[in-house]
């Protein structure tokens, strides 16, 4: 009878050790595995059973039921990316290469994951396009001249087309417009070309006040003969001081007589 009563404690024993292993099991798997954390600039979109659970998590802690319940985490954060260099036909068919930088941030993260496959890649692709389309509407000096402006439309039709996959598109900055190498030649010679134009319009002004200037000066001299004298008096003494050396220059006697009359 002893033994029998022992065998059975043993049993009952066991049987406790081991519902107390699974229970201990039990509760370090709850306690570990469904508990997860999202920072300030982060949300947590819950999917049970494939089901969307409510509106995103976060921050902070959040529970998850294991094998049932699954979770993306989206950053809130505003990013950036560069539109590699673009191949451009503008509207009087130039064709040049065309960069830029887009700024955008997501601002509905249940959206962003069940509205679109990959948010991040659907915003790129779709500014690779825009700016191929809007850039092709537009002249080459458009593009040159209005750059900023160009990137506030481009900003206004990516946010448009944007908005409906949680993302706001915040800013759109034109990079770099590189012109193919004959038309940058072309462009330098025009330049080239209009400088040396207006430098010799400058210098025909100039003559043509300069012969005015003369003409006067010659209407002056003719009306006054001692005015002609006095210039050529000028004219000596400023020959005289340049060198020191002795020059003889004949000195007409009608100048002398009308100095002497005065």
């Amino acid at each position: 009878m002893s033994i029998t009563l022992s065998s059975q404690s043993e049993m009952f024993a066991g049987l406790f050790l081991k519902f107390l292993y699974i229970y201990i099991y039990i509760l370090v798997v709850f306690l570990t595995f469904p508990v997860s954390i999202v920072q300030e600039y982060e949300r947590a979109v819950i999917f049970r059973l494939g089901r969307l659970l409510g509106g995103a998590k976060g921050p902070g802690l959040f529970w998850i039921i294991p094998c049932v319940d699954t979770f993306r985490k989206v950053d809130l954060r505003t990013v950036s990316f560069d539109i590699p260099p673009q191949e451009v036909l503008t509207k009087d068919s130039v064709t040049i290469m065309v960069d830029a930088v887009v700024y955008y941030r997501i601002f509905n993260p249940t959206v962003s994951i069940t509205k679109v496959e990959n948010a991040n890649h659907a915003t790129q692709m779709l500014a690779q396009t825009t700016l191929r389309n809007m850039l092709g509407t537009k002249s080459l000096a458009d593009i040159l001249k209005d750059r900023e402006e160009m990137s506030e439309q481009m900003e206004a039709v990516l946010y448009a087309a944007s908005k409906n996959w949680g993302i706001k598109v915040e800013r759109v900055e034109l990079k770099d417009v590189k012109l193919p190498t004959t038309l940058q030649r072309a462009m330098a010679a025009e330049a080239e070309a209009t400088r040396d134009a207006r430098a010799k319009v400058i210098a025909a002004e100039g003559e043509m006040k300069a012969s005015h200037a003369l003409k006067e000066a010659a209407n002056v001299m003719s009306e006054s003969p001692s005015a002609l004298q006095l210039r050529y008096m000028q004219t000596l003494t400023e020959i005289a001081s340049e060198r020191n050396s002795t020059i003889v220059f004949p000195l007409p006697i009608d100048l002398i007589s009308n100095f002497m009359k005065r």
